[in-house]
């Protein structure tokens, strides 16, 4: 797993490298084509939740698959409900959350510290993920927020000296993190950070924040999923695209049903925007607390 994490990290770099200025010749915005790879490659690599929940249904004696799909459901649904009430609050939590999720998850690697210490080290290391389009392409990414009526970084707090600095400290957090680890997962760290600066120095923000979700964050976590199904890669890599397919293919349907939807009192761009954003935070919210559950019963067990 070493090996093919530090194989795939710098194949995205290269590919970071290779995009940029592709992307600058074309100068366009492709926002459908975002809307494909989520769909298609961001959303499967949490296709197999229902698996994992089947797993702490059975460490709490529940049997029922029934009781998952209800909840999970009932999750994504409260934060829609809530995004729409309190939009601001919403997706601030929404960005908090991801910001960690993106810092642990991206780390493939145990590394554990004090409780909140290490925490705290995830989200550095994944706010990257937010305060480099802020920092790099300030107006484009608060124009995007705008439309999902938020407006919390456009207060003068967030200056560019303190991205500057919330940035560093996201890089430093990685080199913290590695710390002890070997050279490869050392440069691992470092190629990722590095890849994510590259995506929002010439690509749009929408663009740079699909690329990095589909081919880093995405496909890694999905080939985690690929060794626990099998420890072959080939073999498992069958298995995981037969189960990912259904949820992918029912979200994927939901998704293009609330852009028509929406598309009915905005303009396109702004309902798929709407749409990936909002749609995802409703995915996050229920995807970590099955993550987190399942970590925390399987300990103690």
């Amino acid at each position: 797993m070493e090996k093919i994490n530090f194989k795939h990290s710098i194949i995205f770099f290269n590919f970071c490298i290779l995009i940029s200025p592709l992307y600058l010749i074309l100068n366009f915005e492709p926002v459908i084509f975002c809307l494909f790879l989520i769909l298609i490659l961001g959303i499967s690599h949490g296709a197999l939740d229902n698996i994992k929940g089947a797993k702490l249904l059975k460490l709490f004696g529940y049997k029922h698959l029934v009781s998952f799909y209800l909840a999970y459901i009932f999750i994504s649904l409260l934060i829609i409900i809530f995004w729409l009430i309190f939009p601001n609050t919403i997706l601030l939590l929404f960005l908090v959350v991801a910001a960690y999720h993106f810092g642990k998850e991206d780390t493939v690697f145990s590394f554990r510290r004090k409780f909140f210490v290490s925490e705290f080290l995830f989200f550095l290391k994944g706010s990257a993920v937010i305060m480099a389009p802020l920092l790099l392409k300030r107006n484009e990414t608060n124009e995007i927020f705008r439309i999902l009526n938020f407006n919390f970084f456009e207060m003068k707090f967030f200056s560019d000296g303190f991205l500057i600095t919330i940035l560093c400290l996201s890089f430093l957090s990685s080199l913290y993190i590695s710390k002890k680890e070997n050279a490869d997962l050392k440069g691992l760290m470092i190629m990722d950070f590095f890849a994510l600066v590259i995506l929002n120095l010439f690509l749009s923000p929408i663009l740079a924040f699909t690329l990095y979700f589909c081919f880093l964050h995405s496909i890694r976590h999905s080939i985690s999923l690929i060794f626990e199904l099998d420890k072959s890669f080939n073999p498992g890599f069958k298995k995981f695209i037969k189960k990912a397919i259904p949820l992918t293919i029912v979200t994927g349907v939901i998704f293009i049903f609330a852009i028509f939807f929406l598309n009915n009192f905005y303009k396109l761009d702004e309902a798929i925007y709407k749409v990936i954003f909002i749609g995802l935070a409703s995915l996050t919210f229920p995807h970590i607390l099955l993550e987190y559950l399942l970590e925390k019963n399987e300990k103690r067990t």
